[in-house]
């Protein structure tokens, strides 16, 4: 039934790399629909995934194309991709890199449209920019999924929805996992299993989730299969290995970034005669430290 062994260790789906297993596997292709049908509130008869290989044993994540990029039967072109960490960003906290690569890979997929036989630019295909992220990218936002089309600046009269961008944020479930399940639209569960499939915390909702649907079943035994395979495991670990590593190196270099700068500091307070004290406050060096400073210049 696709239900999920309350004490079974499951791969996490909003891992970006198990996120696109599950929804390219060959047997996927209804799991797939539906997800789009959800999130484009409008019934999906076919689709077609056009970047399905994942180098099975590569952990550098720039390496692989870990989106989904896929045709619906309408033609319209929709890119999937989950954001499984932080990227690097500014300390604004506005996220402006993760949405300048949403915007950058949606103009670049729909400007991609040969232009053989197209005679009218309003007649490309819509295309579409998702990104189910685990952390929060609008903060000031209450509502878990934000769509961003080309309207006025003044009025907010639409120009063009020929490009969208889709934020899906798995952060600002808490309110849904109130809800019960009849209650919850399909794109709420589906969000509810990306987000929570492998806590146990919340396995018997999460199931509850999964008997709702068939295809969340069919999801759901597609994530199990996933979980079990001793290869995925091994690159899951590897790559968490990988990410935490370079996560840590990151943050050492920040720290010497930071230590060095209050060490020139201390000595530019120390040309002036400040006292020591004051330079310890200022710098957050120890007396120790400055001393030895001082006895430098």
């Amino acid at each position: 039934m696709g239900l999920l062994p309350m004490g079974a260790d499951i791969l996490p789906p909003s891992d970006d790399r198990v996120f696109k297993l599950i929804l390219t596997k060959q047997e996927a292709k209804p799991v797939l629909i539906d997800l789009i049908s959800s999130i484009i509130k409008h019934p999906v008869v076919d689709v077609e995934v056009r970047n399905s290989e994942i180098p099975p044993n590569d952990t550098q994540e720039k390496a692989e194309r870990l989106d989904v990029n896929c045709r619906i039967d309408d033609g319209s072109q929709i890119d999937l991709e989950m954001q499984a960490s932080r990227i690097q960003e500014d300390s604004d906290g506005k996220h402006q890199n993760l949405k300048g690569k949403s915007i950058y890979y949606l103009c670049d997929l729909h400007s991609s449209q040969p232009s053989k036989g197209v005679r009218r630019y309003d007649r490309l295909a819509r295309t579409y920019q998702v990104t189910f992220c685990s952390y929060t990218v609008f903060p000031e936002r209450t509502q878990y999924v934000n769509s961003f089309s080309l309207r006025h600046d003044e009025d907010n009269e639409l120009l063009s929805d020929a490009i969208q961008v889709v934020y899906v944020e798995l952060s600002k479930l808490q309110e849904i996992m109130e809800k019960s399940v009849d209650d919850m639209t399909d794109l709420e569960k589906w969000a509810v299993f990306f987000q929570y499939a492998s806590e146990p915390t919340y396995r018997e909702t999460v199931n509850e989730v999964i008997a709702s649907k068939e295809v969340l079943q069919m999801a759901g035994n597609l994530l199990m299969s996933i979980s079990q395979d001793e290869r995925e495991r091994a690159v899951f670990r590897s790559r968490r290995m990988y990410q935490t590593d370079l996560q840590s190196n990151l943050a050492t270099a920040e720290d010497r970034g930071e230590r060095k700068g209050r060490i020139e500091v201390a000595r530019n307070l120390l040309k002036i005669n400040l006292p020591l004290e004051q330079i310890s406050a200022a710098t957050g060096l120890t007396a120790e430290e400055v001393e030895s400073l001082r006895k430098e210049i």
